[in-house]
C-alpha cells in the first residue's frame, strides 16, 4: 500500500495536476481576500491572506519538486502553514455551524478545500528535505503571523467568529505550536523518499 501511495504521489502527471490545482486555488484565495487586502495597511499585506500563502508555499515546493529540486525553507513553511490553516478553517467553519446551525455552500467548500490542504501537506512530508534551521525559521514566521493577526487585528474577517477573538487567538497560537511540532517530528524522523 505504501508503495502504491508513493507511486501516485510521485507520478509526474499527478504532480502536474496537483501543481495546477494548487496554483488555481492560490489565485482564487488571493482574489477572495481582495476586499480585505484593499483596506489593509501595506506593512501587513503579506500576513493577511493566510491560506493562499500556505498553498503558494506548497505550489512552489511542487514546482521545484517536478524538476528534482528541494527548497527546504519553503517546504517547512508549506507543512506548517498547510496543516495550520487547513485545520483552522475546518474548525472555524465547524464552530460557525454550531453557532448558527447552518453553513453556506462556501463554508462546506472551505472545509473540503482546507481539509485537503492539511492532508496534502502531510502526504508529501516524506519528500521534504527540512532540517532544524528550516523548521525554526518557518516557526518564527508562523508565530509572527499570529501576532500580526491577533495583536494587530489583521486576522481574516469572518463575522460569525468575531465575538470570540480572544479564544480563537489562543487556540490559533497552540495550533501553531502543534504544527511546528509536526514539522519538527517530520524533520527528526524523516526517511529517504521512495
Amino acid at each position: 500500500m505504501r508503495n502504491f501511495l508513493a507511486y501516485i504521489l510521485l507520478n509526474r502527471t499527478f504532480l502536474i495536476l496537483l501543481f495546477l490545482i494548487n496554483l488555481l486555488g492560490t489565485i482564487y484565495g488571493y482574489i477572495w481576500y481582495e476586499p480585505q487586502l484593499s483596506i489593509t495597511d501595506p506593512i501587513f499585506l503579506i500576513f493577511v491572506p493566510d491560506s493562499p500563502t500556505a498553498s503558494l508555499f506548497f505550489t512552489i515546493f511542487l514546482g521545484f519538486y517536478l524538476f528534482g529540486k528541494n527548497v527546504p525553507y519553503i517546504e517547512a513553511l508549506a507543512i506548517i502553514t498547510l496543516l495550520k490553516y487547513g485545520i483552522w478553517a475546518v474548525v472555524m467553519n465547524a464552530l460557525t455551524l454550531l453557532e448558527y446551525g447552518s453553513l453556506p455552500w462556501t463554508g462546506y467548500m472551505l472545509v473540503i478545500s482546507h481539509g485537503a490542504m492539511a492532508v496534502q501537506g502531510l502526504l508529501y512530508a516524506p519528500f521534504y528535505r527540512i532540517r532544524l534551521k528550516h523548521v525554526m525559521v518557518a516557526g518564527v514566521w508562523t508565530l509572527h503571523n499570529d501576532v500580526i493577526d491577533y495583536v494587530f487585528n489583521q486576522m481574516p474577517v469572518y463575522p460569525a467568529i468575531m465575538d470570540h477573538l480572544e479564544a480563537i487567538g489562543y487556540f490559533t497560537f497552540w495550533l501553531s505550536i502543534g504544527c511546528i511540532g509536526v514539522a519538527y517530528y517530520v524533520m527528526r524522523f524523516q526517511r529517504p523518499s521512495v
